[in-house]
């Protein structure tokens, strides 16, 4: 069967049964609590001969093999005594139903990834841990032929392949064998050991005369306390942190990820305050990688990264397996690690950065798009671009949003979410710098061979209104060469202007 993802699995918790480890599904749709006969064997546990039939869904009733009584059970902090019913499961040790749940008082919280047991006596938060289903049992073909003799219900099921990245298209041979090849490069959680000494260590330089703040820790829900306890015990049997007396500090909050589960941010923002500015070096200066060395493989040739985001970007599929083994060479060299869940292999779009790539072609991210088209009307303070927007804006005027504004903001909408395609630069061609300026605002077009590359736009203040023509379409040519200065220095390209005065300044 398809593995099912750690994040939409299904809902355990680690116990403690008659001293010895184990784990429980935690079932809302049970109406009481059930272990399978071999783990009632494991545990050891006494059941009584209650007779007695269980119906699941979309099966016949199957009699229970007894009850198990007052069964010590320990669960994170909880600790207490259930009740079992010992039933034939085959893809489940035990089930925590609704007979515990509403003893105990327990609310199952999966953004979370905890369950809250509410109990007067003994209140706490269980950590929870989401897995997919268990191994599904194999039937031999002799099996299936008593089965069909005795003429039982048989179902006939296609397992459809699934890719590991989520995109729902087949994963390529080719891609899997890399994968598999390093899988110690995404390991399901990372090693417990701090990273290899880098060349250079991190220091934090301060303003002269300040101190380091000493901030207090800001108020949590139950849960987020649970949650930091249970972090910060992780990052210090790893070694990761370790106990400090100093008289400074800096508080802990959390955001919440995709999958809904918490992450643990340190607000450094007090210390970013009093951090000495460091300016760029203007001497190079030799990292892990160098560029274009020889022994790097050249990864910057088909590799970007932007913080922890990397892109891999081929022209085929035989050069991309190329590239995803080169890049995670790099990563294991270096000990550095992906997460595999997170990752998409062999895809024709990507979404990066707020764009969607494509086929060499850059274009807006829908969901940004969707944030502008259901764009509520503004209110007063709102600032445009639009002449008839901006003119609110100024000293003693009358804020009159009347039928003009509301058009130029319908207008300014429909033109900013029009989804034009742009091209990706090509430094061995020419490029063309279209401009044209009008009596408040200059805009520019960055095209090559009839193909958008980006766009600009400004509006003018109050002295650069009063030019004239032939200074506003000069100041468009400058504005736009400034802007696009990075593509454009060292490289052929052409200014197209409809000021023919300008090609004769």
């Amino acid at each position: 069967m398809p593995k099912t993802p750690q994040s939409k699995g299904l809902m355990y918790v680690e116990a403690l049964v008659n001293g010895k480890a184990t784990k429980a599904l935690v079932d809302t749709g049970a109406t009481h609590n059930f272990v399978s006969e071999d783990e009632a064997r494991r545990l050891e546990l006494q059941a009584s001969k209650e007779g007695g039939w269980l119906k699941a869904v979309n099966s016949t009733a199957k009699p229970s093999h007894g009850v198990a009584r007052r069964v010590a059970m320990h669960i994170s902090s909880w600790e207490g005594r259930v009740d079992f019913t010992v039933a034939p499961m085959d893809d489940f040790k035990m089930v925590l139903g609704m007979d515990f749940l509403q003893k105990v008082k327990a609310v199952p919280l999966p953004f979370l990834r905890i369950m809250a047991i509410l109990e007067e006596e003994k209140p706490c938060m269980v950590p929870t841990v989401t897995e997919g289903t268990l191994k599904t049992p194999m039937l031999s073909a002799m099996q299936v032929k008593k089965g069909l003799k005795r003429k039982e219900v048989t179902y006939l099921a296609t397992l459809k392949e699934e890719r590991d990245d989520g995109s729902g298209e087949p994963m390529p041979k080719e891609i899997k064998g890399v994968l598999d090849e390093f899988k110690d490069v995404m390991p399901p959680e990372l090693p417990k050991r701090l990273p290899p000494r880098r060349e250079e260590d991190h220091k934090i330089e301060l303003e002269p005369g300040a101190k380091p703040p000493a901030m207090g820790p800001y108020r949590m829900a139950p849960p987020e306390l649970e949650e930091l306890r249970r972090q910060l015990k992780e990052l210090l049997d790893a070694g990761f942190i370790q106990p400090s007396k100093a008289p400074y500090g800096a508080p802990v909050l959390f955001q919440k990820k995709h999958d809904g589960s918490l992450r643990m941010c340190i607000d450094y923002r007090a210390l970013n305050k009093v951090t000495g500015k460091v300016l760029h070096e203007a001497g190079p200066k030799v990292g892990l990688l160098p560029s274009k060395d020889c022994g790097g493989g050249r990864a910057e040739d088909y590799m970007c990264n932007q913080l922890d985001d990397i892109v891999i970007y081929s022209n085929t599929l035989k050069e991309h397996v190329e590239h995803l083994r080169k890049v995670f060479k790099i990563l294991r060299q270096n000990e550095l690690y992906v997460k595999k869940e997170k990752c998409s292999f062999a895809r024709e779009e990507v979404r990066f950065l707020g764009h969607r790539i494509r086929d060499g072609k850059l274009m807006m991210d829908d969901s940004k798009m969707k944030a502008i088209q259901e764009w509520d009307p503004p209110t007063k303070g709102y600032s445009a671009k639009a002449a008839p927007l901006t003119d609110l804006l100024k000293k003693n005027k009358a804020w009159e949003w009347d039928e003009r504004c509301q058009q130029a903001f319908e207008d300014l909408k429909k033109v900013v979410t029009e989804e034009p395609v742009l091209a990706l630069p090509d430094h061995t061609k020419a490029f063309e710098v279209h401009i044209d300026a009008s009596n408040f605002a200059i805009r520019g077009v960055f095209m090559q061979e009839r193909h958008l590359i980006a766009f600009e736009s400004h509006k003018l203040n109050d002295t650069e209104r009063r030019y004239t023509v032939q200074e506003k379409e000069m100041t468009a040519i400058v504005h736009c060469l400034h802007t696009w200065r990075h593509y454009l220095l060292g490289s052929h390209f052409i200014v197209k202007t409809d000021n023919v005065a300008t090609s004769y300044f």
